[in-house]
């Protein structure tokens, strides 16, 4: 369950008036705002120094190795190995670049993109920004792990923009390379890559701030698979080279998944920076990273929160607004022009701050992401014009930031070559985001298949998606090849979770007295109640889930439709999910009448579907309390779908902590940060989902909890 505690619901409402004391304005007469960032540095030592992530005594000799190789060259070869490439021309970086995966057509053509965003007052634009990207489809994807590369060090990140001067370890092949003339025995890096493109930048969106404009930039990328996996080597302007790895023609590929990318408001992330780490945010990333230097991934899958926005509250332009005591109050305020202002101004710079930020900076410039919006019931301040440009622009800038979507550039029409983006499935658009769902169903290679369902943009407070969304969905599902034999269908939030009746009724209730003593911020109650509605806070988590009294009809209605399609198509359906900050695995199956009946095996049940919930990477756990209430209601019996001949259960998977001691009680949920590796097993045709627990607290390692989704056995047909 979303729920940061007692503690930090203190924090963050004290927090709250602290902002709205201390706002004030400038000499312009503007307010001064609370989020701006600057350009990145060119060639200087950024905020992010290499000393921020300092190595453990134990983890030197890497390093050590590296620098006696380096001492043992040539001066000429020791500079060389070391100089930061300067773009030509000049770009100054807001963030990026960022990678996007989109799908692979049938000719085994890998279709992505990056981006990046510039200021324009910095950056020369003549001729336009160039992304240069370069592989060798002879050449097999070295790895780590393999015997001619160097030992990774997990607290050593990699060169980047936002930090140029990180050193990377040096393999003794690479060290032999540098220098070397290409007429001579051995080639240089660039000598043996015998396939480059070059791609020049599409404008696509202009964002204009106080502190001037700042161009977005796309670079579509496309990559002729062949029989091996291949390392791409990019750069843009000739600047700092980067990499990502893409899969071999027709094969399955490996994929990382995440949700909750940052801390809920009142929340000291210190508390969770181990030694080693500059910020609380990275050690989880770096224990992703670790795990992609050893077998790289192909994809990135955000799960949702890939950014918490909680921050726009402390907006100068917003206090009397968020301040203000009742819902009409709420409702009665207009959107000025500064408001508006001040909305776009909180989003670009705050996308700009996370996603060059540390660890996943790396991550996000090196594994191709594919994201969708967290999904979130609307409440009765929706109709307020305030709260509805803050939800409208937030899903622009989502687009724009984790999709590379200008949808009023790029256009409102999905059929076959009427939109730069091919996985893209859009749906209708809903009463107040003032745009369409854009889902996309995408390959993870011949046999695996992932929708990312839109459940924000058409969603109100009784339905999460509408009928014609639902429809357009299952028509593409039905249209897949018959080689396909998974589905992950991600959804922001659980589907197959302990349900939380009682307390759904009990906080709904009128006459609760803490409910009361909250409104009126009494007894330092007030973190029980949502800020902007005055209802309980816990409730509106509540009443997102798919199990709330509100969507179930729904859910179960969207259960069984795929069950439908799975029988037809022979097709293994997963469902993936985040939100609640818990590792856990729900579990639908056929109901066979009773514990003394024999169950069908899942390899030829239909209906087992199993729901992997992966959260939060970064954001802390529940409370203990909550955690152990929701495992108690883990083991209780669901009726729900029994009349559809489907039961539901949890999978008892966390038998042991993740130091290896015997879990006595709670074998259904953990309650510590997590992020999920997947693969398919070409001898079984499972799909394996790896979940990947925090052993201590802010170390950045983890320990694995394997689940298998096997293939279908069953014959196709109604």
């Amino acid at each position: 369950m979303d729920n940061a505690g007692w503690h930090a619901q203190r924090r963050a409402d004290k927090d709250s008036y602290r902002y709205f004391s201390r706002r004030h304005r400038g000499s312009d007469g503007q307010y001064v705002p609370e989020v701006v960032v600057g350009p990145l540095p060119h060639g200087q030592l950024s905020t992010q120094s290499p000393s921020d992530y300092a190595s453990r005594p134990s983890n030197i000799s890497s390093s050590a190795m590296h620098n006696i190789r380096l001492a043992e060259m040539p001066p000429a070869e020791r500079a060389k190995a070391q100089r930061i490439p300067q773009m030509s021309p000049l770009l100054q970086f807001m963030v990026g670049p960022l990678l996007r995966y989109d799908t692979i057509d049938m000719n085994g053509v890998w279709h992505g993109a990056a981006l990046i965003v510039t200021a324009d007052a910095g950056s020369f634009y003549d001729p336009v920004p160039v992304l240069t990207y370069q592989w060798d489809p002879e050449e097999p994807t070295r790895t780590p792990n393999s015997p001619t590369s160097s030992t990774f060090s997990k607290y050593e990140l990699s060169p980047h923009p936002a930090d140029p001067h990180a050193t990377t370890l040096l393999s003794r092949e690479d060290v032999e390379k540098i220098g070397k003339d290409n007429e001579g025995g051995s080639k240089g890096c660039a000598a043996t890559i015998d396939q480059t493109q070059r791609v020049i930048g599409q404008e696509i969106y202009v964002y204009s701030g106080r502190s001037g404009t700042f161009t977005f930039w796309r670079f579509p990328i496309r990559i002729q698979l062949g029989a091996n996996e291949l390392c791409i080597k990019y750069s843009i302007n000739g600047g700092i080279q980067l990499s990502f790895c893409v899969p071999a023609f027709r094969q399955n590929m490996r994929w990382a998944t995440y949700s909750c990318n940052g801390f809920s408001a009142g929340v000291n992330s210190d508390d969770f920076r181990g030694p080693g780490f500059k910020s609380g945010y990275d050690p989880m990333w770096v224990d992703l990273l670790q795990k992609h230097s050893q077998e790289p991934f192909h994809v990135l899958v955000g799960g949702g929160d890939q950014l918490y926005c909680d921050s726009v509250t402390r907006e100068p332009e917003l206090q009397d607004w968020v301040h203000a005591q009742t819902g009409p109050s709420k409702l009665a305020h207009s959107l000025t022009p500064e408001i508006a202002e001040c909305i776009d101004r909180f989003l670009f710079n705050h996308y700009c701050a996370s996603f060059r930020h540390g660890a996943f900076a790396r991550a996000n410039s090196s594994i191709p992401m594919l994201n969708m919006c967290d999904d979130h019931d609307p409440d009765d301040l929706q109709s307020c014009p305030i709260f509805q440009a803050i939800g409208a622009r937030g899903y622009f800038f989502f687009l724009l930031f984790q999709c590379f979507i200008n949808p009023y550039l790029d256009g409102l029409d999905d059929r076959p070559g009427r939109h730069p983006f091919k996985s893209l499935i859009l749906g209708f658009q809903g009463p107040f985001v003032g745009l369409p769902s854009h889902s996309f169903l995408a390959p993870l290679g011949p046999n695996v298949h992932i929708l990312m369902l839109d459940c924000r943009a058409e969603r109100r407070k009784d339905r999460v998606c509408s009928d014609a969304q639902y429809r357009k969905m299952y028509d593409h599902i039905k249209q897949l090849p018959s080689s396909v034999e998974h589905l992950i269908v991600q959804l922001g939030i659980p589907i197959a979770y302990p349900r939380l009746v009682f307390l759904e009724t009990a906080l709904d209730s009128k006459l609760n007295p803490l409910i009361s003593l909250g409104r009126n911020r009494t007894l330092g109650l007030s973190g029980l109640v949502n800020k902007f509605n005055s209802e309980a806070e816990l409730l509106d988590d509540l009443n997102d889930h798919w199990t709330a009294k509100v969507h179930k009809k729904e859910r179960n209605f969207f259960i069984q439709e795929l069950q439908g399609i799975a029988k037809m198509k022979r097709l293994r359906i997963t469902f993936l999910s985040g939100d609640v900050h818990c590792a856990a695995v729900g579990v639908l199956k056929t109901y066979t009448g009773g514990k003394n009946n024999v169950e069908v095996p899942p390899s030829v049940d239909f209906r087992y579907m199993i729901n992997i919930v992966t959260s939060a990477i970064v954001n802390t756990p529940p409370p203990i309390a909550v955690i152990a209430m929701v495992s108690t209601l883990a083991t209780k019996v669901h009726k729900t779908l029994h009349y559809a001949q489907t039961d539901e259960t949890m999978m008892p998977l966390f038998t042991h902590e993740p130091n290896g001691t015997v879990r006595s009680k709670n074998k259904y949920i953990m309650g510590r940060r997590n992020w999920c590796a997947v693969r398919w097993d070409g001898r079984t045709g499972e799909v394996m989902f790896d979940l990947r627990v925090e052993t201590e607290k802010g170390l950045g390692t983890s320990v694995g909890y394997e689940v298998r989704v096997p293939p279908p056995q069953w014959a196709p047909g109604p």
